[in-house]
């Protein structure tokens, strides 16, 4: 049995410090203002490792690294999730199966993310999911593409049936 922590960062790995810098402001506001989220990465620790995952070409995305020191983020809180009742054999098993379920050309900043992934380890260790305010922006990101997209699909199923209509007013008329 081990605890199982949420490490949050600050997505603030931009090469710019403007951005860089709105993304923290961001950040500032929507989680410590207002307390409804921001852009963050997230990672599980479990034992003396945190996992999540991330983008690559080949292989897997899913890596470990020392707790709070992702060097690609900026480390910003840790919160409790929960005891998974698992042995450190049994979550290595469950690390090796996620592995191969998570390749990093399958990841996509709203739909499939470290957030995601954090979510799916947890209730794969018996655990709580994360706190909805961690991905909270990546899913109404999510949320509205598939809203535009469902619109979109709709407008060209209203075009190929103002077509047909017409052209069956055509015939009859002639």
């Amino acid at each position: 049995m081990s605890a199982v922590w949420l490490h949050v960062y600050d997505v603030t790995n931009s090469m710019s410090p403007k951005t860089n810098s709105t993304i923290a402001g961001i950040n500032r506001f929507f989680r410590d203002g207002i307390g409804i989220g921001g852009i963050f990465h997230g990672a599980v620790q479990v034992f003396e490792e945190e996992w999540s995952f991330g983008y690559c070409e080949n292989g897997s995305g899913v890596f470990g690294c020392p707790p709070k020191s992702n060097p690609m983020y900026t480390y910003r809180e840790t919160v409790y999730i929960g005891n998974t009742p698992f042995s450190e054999e049994k979550v290595n098993q469950i690390l090796l199966e996620l592995s191969k379920e998570w390749p990093g050309y399958s990841y996509d900043l709203l739909a499939r993310n470290c957030n995601h992934f954090c979510d799916e380890l947890c209730v794969r260790l018996s655990v709580p999911k994360i706190p909805a305010w961690v991905n909270r922006f990546a899913n109404a990101g999510d949320a509205a593409v598939d809203a535009v997209g469902n619109t979109v699909e709709r407008i060209k199923q209203a075009k190929s049936d103002v077509a047909a209509a017409s052209k069956i007013a055509v015939r009859f008329i002639f």
